[in-house]
């Protein structure tokens, strides 16, 4: 029997000669978000710092982590990569605030949750809002790659596909967040709730866009009730808005507006064929 396994080889040489194996980068990359959520919150942690020593040295360590992902993934070339890492660890104490405030949204906005401390261990809406605002550091920094292998590990982990480039606010509330989506180009103001199901997305998926704005922007205090799709890089939702759930929408509305999904029950004519418009 015929293989053609030599036409496939030398074709998967010619591949990988353009596309150069990053062998153990998304591993590499998962450890590290897991060791700097373990520092931050010993919830997830086996190893309790209690020293400001033991805690300097670990960042160091985790520095060093960073720096070597970096230079992986910059074909081992370290330009830049000091930089980058120092810019980086120098936000680490903002962004533990932030997500300090996160943790206390989701508490204060959820009647089943008992406590901060089981929205940290449990709430996957907390660890997928975590884990974007560490890559989102590193996609503003212009690192390749590593911020979106992030978002995706904790979009695996947790059903949450959050865009390492989208703006977000503090004080971000998910509840549940199965399949929520949120675009590269979306802006999210403060105290926004977000609810499972949503897609903050575009109404394009033209490659020729790619360098504008194609997701909404949603002001402060909004809330997004489950399975809402709004659309659109000039689509604004007003401040203190609320968007019912499965409500459909492509064009902007002013603040504190209400928009709902009406909701109708008739009979049906045996000769009506299948209704398909959405009524807002």
């Amino acid at each position: 029997m015929k293989t053609n396994f030599g036409k496939l080889s030398k074709t998967l040489i010619e591949i990988r000669k353009e596309h150069k194996v990053i062998k153990p980068i998304k591993v590499e990359a998962q450890k590290f978000i897991n060791d700097l959520m373990q520092l931050l919150f010993p919830h997830f942690a086996s190893d309790i710092y209690y020293s400001e020593q033991d805690i300097e040295s670990k960042l160091t360590l985790l520095k060093r982590n960073l720096k070597s992902l970096l230079i992986l993934l910059n074909n081992n070339s370290i330009e830049n990569i000091d930089e980058i890492c120092d810019n980086f660890f120098e936000k680490i104490y903002d962004i533990n605030s932030e997500l300090w405030n996160d943790a206390k949204a989701i508490y204060e906005g959820d009647p089943a949750a008992h406590n901060i401390d089981e929205v940290i261990l449990a709430y996957p809406g907390f660890r997928a809002i975590a884990i974007y605002r560490f890559a989102h550091i590193l996609f503003n920094l212009k690192v390749p790659i590593l911020p979106r292998i992030l978002t995706e590990y904790a979009h695996q982990e947790t059903g949450i596909d959050i865009h390492p480039g989208a703006k977000i606010g503090h004080s971000f509330f998910i509840d549940h967040g199965t399949g929520i989506v949120i675009g590269e180009t979306c802006e999210i103001g403060n105290n926004v709730k977000i609810y499972q199901g949503v897609t903050l997305g575009a109404l394009s998926v033209d490659k020729n866009l790619a360098q504008t704005k194609r997701h909404p922007t949603i002001c402060d205090n909004v809330i997004i009730y489950a399975q809402a799709v709004i659309l659109g890089g000039n689509t604004v939702i007003g401040k203190n808005s609320i968007i019912g759930g499965n409500v459909w929408l492509t064009e902007s509305v002013s603040e504190n507006s209400i928009v709902y999904h009406k909701s109708e029950v008739r009979l049906r004519k045996s000769s009506e064929p299948e209704p398909l418009e959405f009524i807002i």
